[in-house]
């Protein structure tokens, strides 16, 4: 609690020395959840090359209808799997699990009303709790892509990424296509921030808040298969989820990954805006 304070006693209580970044990474850091989420993230890539060695590699004389079939065929083709396998569900669960808990795991505590009292004031309580969520769901996000490369090569050797169409991208080429990839995932994932920040506020339930954005994410790439909706279904938030594929073609169109980024942005900005409108009023009774 000593650290939170952080009073001056030669110039009083400063409200901008309350609840600092440094100190909120490192109480996150030591939480077990933190520890099971960067370690599952860090340790799938490790699986899915133990999945394949049970089951056997691919046919050679099959590889490439599918990013399975590629997977074996160089790390590049390996990290692209991965990404494709845990894009679905892992990775928004991730960014839901750290921006979910951030407001409604203090009041699941009965610590929320005393971080108040301090007092914190409420709009830098929110804006720190979503920095760090920020920083730890960054850091995983990257986390498995690099991983997923580095087991990639020891495994399958440094070989060019293969897309299903043919096209051939070098190496060096390819860990670059990996890194805006990383970039892009971070910020189309930007929607799922804002929706489980805003739950946690509403609710004083971490499990409800983070189960709300995951039902969210699945609810909407439901509705993007039904080919029924038309152009409707370009408003969805998991829409453009994939659109980091385009970065591994021999010639990169980034229509929809700059379509994925404006739309992930204009949903982040308007549910941020909403999470901290309700905080800003809510009554903390926990």
């Amino acid at each position: 609690m000593s650290e939170v304070l952080d009073l001056d006693a030669e110039h009083g209580f400063r409200p901008s020395r309350t609840l600092r970044l440094g100190v909120e990474l490192r109480r996150q850091l030591r939480r077990k959840r933190t520890k099971l989420l960067l370690g599952l993230v860090a340790l799938l890539p490790v699986v899915l090359v133990v999945a394949f060695g049970v089951g056997g590699d691919p046919d050679p004389e099959q590889r490439g209808s599918t990013f399975a079939d590629l997977a074996v065929v160089s790390a590049p083709n390996f990290a692209v799997f991965g990404l494709y396998v845990a894009g679905s569900f892992l990775l928004p669960l991730v960014v839901a699990s750290f921006f979910g808990d951030a407001v409604a795991g203090e009041a699941s505590w009965s610590t929320l009303k005393y971080l108040l009292a301090i007092p914190v004031p409420r709009p830098r309580l929110l804006r720190q709790k979503a920095l760090a969520a920020g920083v730890l769901s960054t850091g995983a996000l990257l986390l498995f892509p690099a991983m997923s490369l580095l087991v990639g090569v020891v495994r399958y050797g440094a070989g060019d990424a293969t897309s299903p169409a043919g096209d051939a991208v070098p190496f060096g080429e390819s860990v670059l296509a990996l890194a805006i990839t990383g970039a892009y995932i971070v910020v189309q994932l930007a929607w799922m921030a804002g929706l489980a920040l805003l739950l946690s506020v509403v609710f004083d339930s971490p499990l409800a808040a983070v189960g709300g954005g995951v039902l969210a994410a699945v609810l909407s790439q439901i509705l993007d298969a039904i080919t029924a909706l038309g152009a409707a279904r370009e408003y969805l938030p998991t829409h453009y989820a994939f659109a980091w594929i385009d970065v591994f073609s021999a010639s990169v169109d980034w229509t929809n990954m700059a379509n994925g980024t404006l739309l992930s942005l204009v949903y982040a900005t308007a549910l941020g805006v909403l999470a901290a409108r309700r905080f800003s009023r809510k009554d903390i009774t926990s």
